[in-house]
């Protein structure tokens, strides 16, 4: 499966992955997950907001157990981040069959869609839109990078998007979803395990600030007649460090629109993006007043006028109590080895599909080892053998609740 999968949407110069939403990439990564499925027999299903299903048993009889994650990526992001959770999910059913349970509820596996936002801004497209944390016509209003709508990139790959909606019905089928995946950090590696278990997802949002000054020439304008965003842009990318430093928390400015972008040219707009985050509500507050606070000064000093917009926010996810207790229970119990230690549960600063769906259905996930502690980047790593058990982690959690 991963060599087959690899390939796809790989760029030769930078080694990492383009597969953004409802792209050639895209589409070929879902025609993947569909051979994936029909090879063994699952019955294959598209929702409304273009997720796919791979279904064992009947998904109307309720109570399903379900597994998986996504396959688009972020510009150039790593093999590992949202693939492991998908191969891994079938990975695991072909052990439960070599295991010949039976399973005593429906089962699936899933391929949200549009989970790390990178062509049109916001993250968790697919499972915000089933959840009803995205409206019809704020979705509708999604425009990416060339100013394509998200419709009209729904349209062109052959899905309807007059469709999309909540999906409370569906979602109600479900008794538990879990999600396996890289670990986003070093944590696993420190202590010395292949798998963890997740405890939260610290609250996050981006924010967009919007800076606008005066074009005019690089070579004919005094700088004391000056108007230029970029330096108001710059100072606020430093403060955006000294608050997170300050609060303990994280701040990163790492997507820039610049109008006109010409060498020779002062810019007439600077757009700089925020992705902010932190263990607890009132740390995330408190970076992010701070640097808004830091951007308003220095943009009043220097005659710049400045908007900021909150594009997305999800608040703190617990995952909840009972399911991640009794993951911790299968776990110890099919792991002897581990010599009586617990199985280590972190948090963890990352979105996914399952803190959005955490508000409507029991949810885990499950980390594997990443070595380095690097992703989002095509250095991004896990340990065949790491991966392996990250799959029998699996297998043992989804027979304890999906299996006789």
């Amino acid at each position: 499966m991963w060599r087959s999968l690899r390939p796809i949407g790989r760029s030769e110069a930078s080694g990492g992955y383009r597969r953004y939403a409802w792209t050639g990439a895209d589409a070929e990564c879902r025609l993947w997950f569909q051979a994936q499925a029909e090879a063994r027999g699952l019955d294959h299903e598209v929702d409304r907001n273009g997720n796919q299903w791979a279904w064992l048993g009947d998904p109307l009889a309720g109570d399903a157990v379900v597994t998986g994650s996504h396959l688009d990526s972020v510009p150039d992001g790593g093999a590992f981040d949202g693939p492991l959770g998908v191969v891994s999910s079938f990975a695991a059913l072909d052990e439960l069959r070599r295991r010949r349970v039976v399973f005593t509820k429906p089962f699936a596996i899933t391929n949200f869609v549009d989970e790390e936002g990178a062509r049109f801004g916001l993250a968790c497209v697919g499972s915000r839109l089933a959840a009803g944390q995205l409206s019809i016509e704020n979705a509708h209003r999604l425009r990416d990078g060339d100013g394509v709508s998200l419709p009209q990139a729904m349209e062109a790959a052959g899905h309807d998007p007059d469709a999309i909606g909540a999906d409370p019905e569906r979602l109600a089928r479900i008794g538990a979803f879990v999600e396996l995946h890289v670990e986003q950090g070093r944590a696993l590696d420190l202590s010395g395990d292949p798998v963890g278990l997740a405890s939260a997802i610290w609250p996050h949002g981006r924010w967009r600030f919007d800076f606008r000054g005066e074009a005019n020439h690089a070579g004919t304008t005094r700088l004391a007649d000056r108007r230029d965003p970029m330096l108001t842009y710059a100072e606020t990318v430093l403060a955006a460090r000294r608050e997170a430093e300050l609060a303990g928390g994280l701040a990163t400015f790492g997507k820039i629109a610049v109008e006109p972008n010409g060498v020779n040219a002062i810019p007439s707009l600077v757009r700089g993006w925020l992705d902010s985050r932190a263990a607890d509500q009132a740390t995330l507050d408190a970076v992010v007043t701070g640097i808004e606070r830091a951007a308003r000064e220095h943009a009043e000093r220097a005659g710049i006028d400045l908007d900021v917009v909150r594009e997305s926010f999800t608040p703190v996810v617990d995952f909840e109590h009972a399911l991640r207790d009794e993951i911790c229970r299968v776990l110890a119990k099919d792991a002897p080895d581990r010599a009586g230690r617990p199985v280590p549960v972190l948090g963890t600063g990352a979105g996914h599909d399952a803190g959005i769906l955490s508000a409507s259905v029991p949810t885990a996930m499950l980390f594997v080892r990443n070595p380095t502690g690097i992703s989002h980047s095509p250095a991004e790593h896990a340990a065949e053998d790491d991966c392996v058990a990250g799959v029998r982690a699996l297998a043992d959690v989804l027979e304890g609740l999906a299996c006789s």
